[in-house]
């Protein structure tokens, strides 16, 4: 035989002994004998060839799966399964929960609405790992079956939206709150650091009154603060889960108390408070909670837009802005201009914003379509939702760690800044009347002189007067 012709045959011998045949509804398909999905799987690969990699089904999504699947066999088996598949089941969910397999889960969340096929890649994962830690051939539904066992009294219709909220509160609380409380953290140490620093304040980017720089930054504490609780007070909605309810929510197929016993269970492996929702209709029709939470984070988008824009300004120059805050320089700023430094960190943050206020619209209109007795629009709000809680969270971090704990406040340019401004005369308002004081100011900056100078010329006070009356530090709060 030609060499050409054996390497032929030793690469079309390969090729063949790579997959096995597996079969659905629809008929047989190869699948490549080192995954463990099966047949269900590979169907929707052809089907949904929609954005590729970067689009696949979130692995916190898989990761929830894993435990859902796990609490459901576990129940199951309290209902009658056998305890040798019940256990094979639970093994192979551990392994998904801890993301041992996540190369087995190849699709993106462009798919069906509910999530269909993404359940049934979990349950064939599953399914062929439990048969193979059994001894069983691969791809045999033997002895552990996809459907019937690993999807036992369930439903895609009730698995995902199940999935969707064990996901969401555990990047919530993994990623999300502490990536706040960090922050906030920072930022107050940096306001009472800041307390005794007096400046300029300023309204519609104009001057204003004078305030601390610790009471500028209290605001933004304060932002931080409010943020975390608008996200835990949306999280009671989240823990409710729609496992039970199966196909349209009466809970077909299932026993009498399985959706408690898996809110149980699931709440006993994540260490969350989850229990079964109270109306499984709403669980599967309407994602009101997920757009609570989503509402919850695209305000918290916008408390950090304004923070980060309000310490890149305050921050801008070094010489020709305004230079109050001294920001951490972390690395070069142009290709071109030698030596200028850029506040990366403040832009990072505010691009985060912009895409989670983006993110929002989508699980918006995703949410207001549910249409029946299902929302269809469910992978791709998760992965809005779970997208915004990652964003937001690593972007306090990086924030924090690489900004905010190393602003120093330029205390030369403050006092520069708060003596040459003409709103002190604001405090003059109580001694000689709002409109002798307007005419301080205006004429002073006509002038180009000083306050005191002009209130002087104008003969409406005393020197004496000028110094005892306007004292930024007395302006700072009520009398």
């Amino acid at each position: 035989m030609k060499t050409g012709n054996r390497l032929y045959l030793l690469y079309y011998n390969a090729s063949q002994n790579s997959f096995r045949i597996e079969f659905d509804t629809f008929g047989e398909l190869k699948v490549p004998n080192d995954k463990y999905y099966g047949a269900q799987t590979v169907r929707s690969t052809m089907n949904f060839k929609i954005g590729g990699v970067t689009e696949r089904m979130p692995i916190p999504v898989i990761k929830a799966f894993g435990i859902l699947k796990r609490a459901a066999a576990e129940v199951n088996q309290d209902y009658g399964l056998d305890s040798k598949i019940a256990n094979a089941i639970m093994k192979a969910a551990d392994e998904v929960a801890e993301g041992k397999l996540n190369d087995h889960f190849p699709l993106v969340v462009w798919q069906t609405g509910s999530g269909t096929q993404t359940n049934m890649n979990v349950n064939e994962v599953i399914s062929n790992r439990a048969i193979e830690m059994l001894g069983g051939e691969l791809g045999s539904k033997k002895p552990v079956h996809p459907n019937d066992h690993v999807n036992k009294s369930q439903s895609s219709n009730d698995t995902f939206p199940t999935a969707m909220h064990i996901a969401a509160a555990v990047e919530v609380h993994e990623v999300l709150l502490p990536g706040l409380q960090k922050l906030h953290d920072a930022l107050e140490a940096r306001s009472r650091e800041f307390a005794q620093i007096i400046k300029i304040g300023r309204t519609h980017t104009q001057d204003a009154v004078p305030l601390t720089l610790g009471q500028e930054f209290s605001g933004y504490v304060q932002q931080v603060k409010y943020a975390m609780t608008r996200i835990k007070a949306a999280m009671p909605r989240i823990y409710e889960l729609a496992a039970g309810g199966t196909a349209v929510g009466t809970g077909l197929n299932t026993r009498i108390g399985f959706a408690e016993k898996v809110a149980a269970k699931v709440a006993a492996l994540t260490g969350l408070p989850f229990v079964t929702a109270a109306n499984k209709f709403e669980a599967l029709a309407a994602h009101d909670a997920l757009v609570e939470l989503s509402g919850a984070m695209n305000t918290t988008a916008c408390s950090l837009m304004k923070i980060a824009n309000d310490i890149r300004f305050l921050g801008s120059g070094p010489r020709s802005g305004l230079g109050e805050l001294i920001l951490p320089e972390n690395e070069p700023g142009s290709s071109i201009m030698p030596g200028k430094v850029n506040p990366t960190q403040c832009e990072a943050l505010t691009m985060v914003a912009a895409q989670v206020m983006g993110n929002h619209v989508a699980v918006t209109v995703g949410g207001s379509n549910g249409h029946f007795e299902l929302n269809v629009f469910k992978p791709m709000m998760i992965k809005n939702v779970l997208h915004s809680a990652r964003l937001l969270g690593d972007a306090c971090v990086s924030f924090t760690e690489n900004c905010v704990v190393g602003i120093q406040a330029n205390t030369e340019r403050i006092n520069k800044l708060m003596n040459e401004s003409l709103m002190l005369v604001t405090a003059l308002n109580p001694h000689i009347g709002y409109d002798k004081a307007a005419k301080i100011a205006k004429t002073a900056h006509k002038n180009g002189s000083t306050l005191k100078a002009t209130a002087i010329e104008l003969g409406y006070l005393t020197a004496e007067q000028f110094d005892e009356w306007v004292k930024p530090k007395d302006m700072l709060g009520p009398k």
